[in-house]
Order: structure tokens, then C-alpha cells, then sequence
């Protein structure tokens, strides 16, 4: 039989066991401010991605809005040039030369 068989466990084991447990409390506060700054980290990360993904949606509904004035805009030219040209279709030959001579003389000024 072994010495220590009468005594319990050994010191050795004893003192394994210690120094494991007292390692597994030192590195505690570690791990557990690793964790939060991992937690931290990602949440930053996440706020950023929505960030950019609210300002692409952002640019998409400006650009689908500037098209639709740019658009409108140019309808109503072409509604504004479209009526003229019918009312220069029905007047005399004369009329619409002293209107356009006026029309070009107000645009210079």
C-alpha cells in the first residue's frame, strides 16, 4: 500500500487542484471583459452597418424623387412647346412672326 493511504489525498493532488481552481479565478475578470468587449464591438458594428444600409435607402429615395421633378419639369415644357406650336399652326403667317420676334426679344433681355 502507499504511504498515504491511511492520510486522505496527497498534498500533491491538493495542491493541483488549487493551483487550478486559483487559475480558473484569475482569469475570470479576463474572460469576462473580453466578453464585453466582444458584445461591445459587435453591437458598434451592427450600428454602423444600419447606418449605412438607412443612408443607401436614403439615396435611392432622393435619386427616384429628383427623377420624378426632372421628369415632371420636362413634361411640362414639352406641354408649354406643344401649345404654342398648335396655336402657331392656326394663326396667320404675320402673327407668328411679330410672336416669335416678341417671344425672342423678351428672352434676351
Amino acid at each position: 500500500m502507499s504511504e498515504t493511504a491511511g492520510k486522505g489525498v496527497s498534498p500533491l493532488i491538493t495542491d493541483a487542484v488549487t493551483q487550478a481552481n486559483v487559475k480558473v479565478l484569475g482569469d475570470s475578470p479576463a474572460m469576462s471583459l473580453s466578453n464585453l468587449y466582444q458584445t461591445i464591438s459587435q453591437s458598434l458594428s451592427l450600428s454602423a452597418q444600419n447606418a449605412v444600409m438607412a443612408q443607401q435607402q436614403s439615396n435611392i429615395i432622393h435619386q427616384a424623387t429628383t427623377t420624378q421633378g426632372v421628369s415632371l419639369l420636362y413634361s411640362v415644357d414639352t406641354a408649354i412647346i406643344g401649345s404654342a406650336a398648335d396655336k402657331g399652326t392656326r394663326a396667320d403667317l404675320g402673327d407668328a412672326i411679330v410672336a416669335l420676334k416678341a417671344a425672342t426679344q423678351a428672352a434676351g433681355k
